[in-house]
């Protein structure tokens, strides 16, 4: 039997012997999957609780209270008297933000001396702070433009010419992708494989170091004793970390195809380019998982680079923080994790729309700094035969 059957035969072997290594390769990246695409099935944040300090009480603040209420977004939770109770509120997390509405707001409206509405605000919680910024400064404003052309209409200015004397000129903002700011659409698409990617990784270097762990590495690269070979190495290393790859990768699309066509967010490119991008991914992160078993020939040091190298993965993305925003130096550590280009390729394909020539080097880098992966780890584990003290270390 060569070496790639004899290793691919053993490892089915041992994940049906292993419950819980089956496990990790199996339903649990399913489970995981299913749970990150509930948790942004709501798609976007609706009916933000907020709370209402009124020290006006006239019909003008109560109807920007209505409007507030009667805002998707928002919510009217409670109504608070003072500050002290404002900030309670806001420090207990009962609520996003308050909106304070200032005594004797209709009289200086009344007078033309304007009023202000502020809107207190925790901006750590970047997400909700943004939303009640935006759906706050709509509810103002469209207030303020019918009370200005209530007041100049009874002044008996036209009124034909009164939307152009609101706002003279106009700003025109076009979203060519993601139109409807869907949290679900981009946000869960892009987990999906950043949560493969950690998964094949520690898949990787667990596969690899708990060889070195149980002492059968040598069981496995020379079962017959004769003296093994880059040649011999290399093919066993391909036969053990097939059947990771292909069940991760099985997951990892059924989850995408879940959202491009249960959800209906339909992929602008192509869906079968997608899954070429997301398999040299996982291979390249179980060949990166492998090599660090390989090199270090611990399994606890493999694992600990695993989560270094994984874990802040989709954090230096470009999806959550803008990667031209970022530092020289950090830009430059997001463009060396392969995450970052997959994600890249995935919003290009699945947005964007965009030729395949254009994320076509994207998976052929991808693919060849697998190649170089598991050369790396090939030569490790070839060093490691001929070192058995190493081997059985936690």
């Amino acid at each position: 039997m060569s070496p790639f059957a004899a290793s691919l035969r053993r490892e089915w072997g041992r994940l049906r012997a292993s419950p819980w290594d089956w496990a990790m390769v199996s339903w649990v990246p399913l489970l995981a999957l299913g749970l990150m695409c509930w948790i942004f099935s709501a798609g976007q944040p609706y009916r933000l609780p907020i709370a209402v300090w009124n020290e006006d009480h006239s019909s003008l603040s109560r109807q920007l209270v209505r409007m507030l209420d009667a805002t998707p977004g928002l919510q009217v939770r409670q109504t608070v008297l003072n500050r002290g109770e404002a900030a309670d509120a806001l420090q207990r997390m009962q609520v996003y933000g308050v909106v304070h509405i200032p005594p004797d707001l209709a009289r200086d409206v009344k007078r033309g001396a304007g009023g202000t509405i502020t809107l207190l605000h925790n901006a750590q919680l970047a997400t909700a702070s943004s939303l009640l910024q935006r759906d706050v400064r709509q509810v103002v404003g469209t207030l303020s433009a019918g009370v200005e052309m209530q007041a100049a209409a009874k002044r008996g200015s036209p009124h034909q010419a009164l939307r152009v004397q609101m706002e003279p000129i106009k700003t025109q903002l076009v979203a060519l992708f993601n139109v409807s700011t869907n949290y679900e659409q981009f946000l869960a698409a892009t987990l999906v494989p950043a949560l493969l990617h950690i998964l094949a990784m520690t898949a990787g270097a667990w596969s690899v170091g708990r060889e070195l762990r149980e002492r059968t590495l040598g069981e496995w690269l020379s079962p017959d004793g004769q003296s093994a070979s880059l040649a011999r190495v290399a093919p066993a290393l391909l036969g053990k970390l097939l059947l990771p790859a292909a069940l991760l990768w099985g997951s990892g699309m059924a989850a995408l195809l879940y959202l491009a066509q249960l959800r209906g967010w339909a992929v602008a490119g192509s869906m079968a380019w997608i899954g070429a991008g997301l398999a040299a991914l996982i291979v390249l992160s179980l060949a990166a998982g492998a090599a660090l078993a390989g090199i270090t020939l611990s399994l606890r040091t493999a694992l600990s680079g695993t989560g270094l190298l994984s874990a802040p993965a989709f954090a230096f993305s470009g999806v959550g923080f803008p990667l031209l925003a970022m530092t020289g130096s950090a830009r430059g550590w997001a463009l060396a994790m392969p995450y970052t280009h997959y994600a890249r390729l995935q919003m290009e394909q699945w947005q964007m729309g965009a030729p395949v020539a254009q994320s076509l080097p994207v998976v052929c880098g991808l693919l060849l700094a697998a190649l170089v992966l598991l050369a790396l780890a090939s030569a490790g584990l070839l060093r490691g035969l001929q070192r058995p003290d190493k081997w059985g270390g936690r």
